[in-house]
């Protein structure tokens, strides 16, 4: 095959595939999850952050670019992720025989000055338990350890896990998840694979759920909005030019307002609906079975975070939906407006148009009387030269010269005038 110049994403977006690959992960074990909203403007300092706590143990720092990184710590092992929006620190360490349960969490292995000065605000904090078959039945000890009244639980991994959860902040500030290993050949790859899809589920369901306090306030506003586009609709039938453009500029400030909202909010709302379907997709991967008497992972998301999306999703569509109205009511009256201006047009153009016959007409009595003015001097002076010509005895008749002499410059002074009224038209 003849060498080719290849293209300059090539490389990058065939190692996409792998990017972010899951961890090997062995029970029994005890993970803490944390991920901070972190925008462009702290991505450099929460790198800067990361290196810090490398140097400090004297390990390598990550690549240029990286978005992930996944290191051993003394005591416990890190993984950082980079996304759009946040940044995650997942950590986890094995657990001894004598631990259960109500193991320290895996963050008491990071140093505490360091993890109180990640850059960004906390949004997910969450510890998972991963343990083995024991002496007490799992869901015993997830009734002990979570709150009974919100268990939800399901077989995942076609029977090799079983989860619970209780979606609910304990009082240290962080949720929990509890897995037990049905099946103790479940390869450490097959074990972070699903416990990875756990963490996602939880963040996510976070980040979808960002853009309900702004629908919330979306809702309340546009109401005000559609009730003042309403009064506008029904104050614009029949009103005349200046009141036309008062409301056309009321419109103006109603589609600012609008445009405005609707800018602020929708990359919020369509984030939130695209971690939701993220949210779904992860659940699906899960393949639960469900635990007599516990409600599903799926049922509890679509019982109390599908609503909250759905709000978001309908303050989207009905900040479009307004955005859209007011854009068709400003149109309307634009026209009108633009119509009542043409008929103040014609009445104008009317108006001059018999302002100018009128003046064509004073224009030709005045050119009738300046002929007769010229005529009137012309003769005259005709008749002074006639009568000098007598005085010095010659034989001009000057009664008959003067007559003659009236038709003539009358004539030319007709002619002459309408010569220079062309050529000031041309």
């Amino acid at each position: 095959m003849p060498t080719r110049r290849p293209h300059p994403l090539r490389t990058s977006l065939h190692n996409e595939v792998h990017a972010r690959p899951y961890e090997r992960m062995q029970a029994p074990l005890t993970i803490s999850h944390l991920a901070f909203v972190c925008g462009l403007e702290q991505q450099a300092a929460d790198r800067a952050h990361l290196e810090a706590l490398l140097r400090d143990h004297h390990l390598p720092l990550p690549a240029p670019g990286a978005s992930h990184l996944g290191i051993d710590l003394p005591g416990c092992r890190l993984r950082w992720e980079r996304h759009t929006e946040f940044v995650s620190y997942t950590v986890w360490r094995s657990l001894r025989p004598d631990e259960g349960v109500d193991a320290a969490p895996a963050y008491r292995s990071l140093p505490a000055d360091w993890l109180a000065a990640v850059p960004g605000e906390l949004l997910v904090a969450t510890n998972v338990q991963v343990l083995l078959p024991g002496d007490e039945p799992l869901r015993q000890t997830a009734e002990r350890w979570l709150d009974a009244e919100s268990l939800v639980g399901s077989d995942i991994a076609d029977g090799d896990l079983q989860i619970f959860s209780d979606f609910r902040l304990h009082p240290d500030g962080y949720g929990r998840w509890l897995v037990g290993l049905h099946n103790p050949a479940a390869t450490p790859r097959r074990l972070g694979r699903y416990l990875q899809r756990l963490l996602e589920i939880d963040t996510y369901r976070m980040m979808a759920l960002l853009g309900l306090p702004a629908a919330r306030e979306v809702a309340r506003r546009l109401d005000e909005l559609e009730r003042q586009l309403a009064g506008l609709a029904d104050a614009g039938h029949g009103g005349s030019g200046s009141e036309e453009a008062a409301l056309l500029d009321a419109l103006t400030r109603l589609a600012r307002e609008v445009e405005g909202a609707y800018a602020r909010h929708h990359g919020r709302f369509s984030a939130s609906s695209a971690y939701f379907d993220l949210v779904e997709q992860r659940i699906d991967e899960l393949r639960e079975v469900r635990v007599e008497g516990l409600q599903t992972i799926r049922e509890f998301i679509d019982r109390r975070l599908k609503p909250a999306v759905t709000t978001t999703l309908w303050a989207s569509r009905r900040l479009g939906a307004l955005s859209e109205r007011v854009s068709r009511a400003s149109g309307l009256l634009r026209t009108r407006v633009e119509t009542l201006q043409q008929e103040h047009t014609r009445e104008l153009l009317s108006t001059m148009n018999a302002r100018q016959h009128l003046q064509l007409r004073l224009q030709a009595a005045v050119e009738g009387l300046s002929v007769a003015a010229i005529t009137y001097y012309g003769v005259g002076l005709v008749g002074y030269l006639a009568k000098g010509a007598h005085a010095l005895h010659l034989p001009v008749p000057v009664e008959a010269v003067m007559a003659l002499a009236v038709p003539a410059i009358a004539v030319g002074a007709w002619l002459s005038m309408r010569r220079l009224r062309r050529r000031i038209e041309g």
